[in-house]
């Protein structure tokens, strides 16, 4: 079968190109979130889309080691790594390079993450943005971080915002306890679903205490207070209840920060949660909004992981999914960020050179402006392109004098008087109220 040149041009699987509409509301957002991170006392870093592989790989967990994109950079032969999280290039940097900065440091980050995904429609290049804080131990630097993953999800401006806080220990006392690896696998995947039925069956065998520690797992999220009373009427060992106490530390250290940027019931705590049990060293952190089907923010506790390269050092912090929270915004109906104003410059052949220097005089005062290099064509149909291109006015320079074209093609004129000052002193035009190509996304 014969195919045409288009039919063969594609994408990898798992990766997208985002159309104007689409990259405002992303762009929006990922300055929304570093907004509220610089606001908090964070500075932004950048780091390497790819790294040597065997350095990136120290500071990855088993999960993200298996979902690394690899190939041989050509030039020298090296295996290198697209990142699957910027987390561990944070601490390569603050491990070979701010050790003498002190601490607390406190870093920000945006950027492209790249992971291997099972599945035709599964989504392979990931949108974030993050925190990290070094150097703050629990419970004020975990205080802190809630603080700021509370305001991140605040600033989806959806309904349904809910950050669910944990602690790893109780988990991997569990799991590390059972000494069958089939038994700890069984475990882990019911403790995964909160299958308090196949929990039940997987545990099946075990010691009294230890068998009642998993069974209850499941069972061990919702409000706060309500689940900590529950924990403690099991038998725990000493570090387990020290691990309870932790909690409710960070807890009251958070005060009403959190909950009064999420609204009531806007904090859950979660002791049963499997994910990240072999990775995190403490408080662990989720953040779900309503229309999307996963946390959109995941973090935590990570003591050791810059000790992994070379410089111990307490730190937490967590990551945003950039591209589920601006479907979150999409599906909650959230309206597109209003564009920036931009005006359009049209003009005959022989006023061209006027054009330019108007719309040069628009963009020294501070607006948008560009000359239309289209062919000729109607008033409408200029509007309909302006509007088409992001720009939210149109002014005409015709043999006839200069005008604002407003919906439909009808038209306001404008003094030559001020578009000779604009051309001779550079004076900027006053833009009318009514932005005629601007309509609805």
């Amino acid at each position: 079968m014969l195919t045409t040149p288009q039919a063969r041009i594609r994408l990898p699987a798992g990766v997208r190109d985002f159309l104007p509409p689409a990259a405002a509301r992303r762009r929006a957002l990922t300055e929304r979130l570093l907004g509220e991170f610089e606001g908090w006392g964070f500075q932004r870093i950048i780091t390497p889309l790819f790294e040597c592989a065997d350095v990136l790989e120290r500071g990855l967990g088993a999960d993200a080691r298996a979902a690394a994109i690899r190939f041989v950079e050509p030039m020298t032969g090296e295996v290198v790594a697209l990142r699957p999280d910027i987390t561990p290039q944070v601490a390569r940097l603050v491990a070979t390079r701010m050790t003498a900065a002190g601490g607390p440091i406190r870093l920000c980050y945006e950027g492209a993450v790249a992971r291997m995904a099972t599945g035709a429609r599964a989504q392979r290049e990931i949108l974030q943005a993050g925190v990290e804080l070094y150097g703050a131990a629990a419970p004020d630097g975990d205080a802190e971080v809630i603080g700021v993953a509370a305001a991140a999800l605040a600033a989806v401006q959806v309904a349904g915002v809910r950050l669910d806080i944990g602690h790893v220990a109780l988990v991997r006392h569990a799991l590390e306890s059972v000494t069958a690896e089939e038994q700890r696998a069984a475990l882990a995947l019911a403790l995964r679903k909160k299958d308090r039925a196949g929990v039940a069956h997987a545990a099946a065998g075990l010691g009294r205490p230890l068998r009642g520690l998993i069974e209850a797992l499941p069972t061990l999220y919702g409000e706060p207070g309500d689940v900590l009373d529950r924990a403690r009427e099991l038998r725990l060992p000493a570090a387990l209840r020290r691990a309870l106490g932790l909690v409710e530390e960070v807890l009251d250290a958070t005060g009403t920060a959190a909950e009064a940027a999420l609204g009531p019931g806007g904090i859950t705590l979660d002791l049963g949660e499997v994910r990240g049990f072999d990775y995190y060293t403490g408080i662990r952190l989720a953040g779900y909004v309503a229309g999307a089907g996963d946390a959109v923010l995941r973090g935590g506790r990570y003591d050791q992981l810059s000790a992994r390269y070379g410089h111990p050092a307490r730190a937490i912090g967590f990551a945003v999914d950039i591209e589920a929270m601006a479907e979150a915004q999409s599906s909650a109906g959230v309206p597109l960020p209003p564009r920036a104003d931009g005006v359009l410059v049209a003009a005959v052949r022989d006023r061209r050179r006027e054009a330019g220097q108007v719309a040069a005089s628009l963009r020294a005062a501070g607006h948008r402006a560009a000359v239309d290099l289209g062919g000729p064509r109607g008033r409408r149909a200029l509007v309909d392109y302006a509007h088409r291109s992001g720009f939210s006015w149109v002014l005409e320079l015709s043999r006839q004098g200069a005008f604002w074209l407003i919906e439909g093609g009808a038209a306001a004129a404008v003094s030559a008087a001020a578009v000779r000052r604009a051309i001779t002193d550079g004076a900027a035009l006053v833009l009318p109220a009514a932005r005629g190509a601007a309509r609805g996304d």
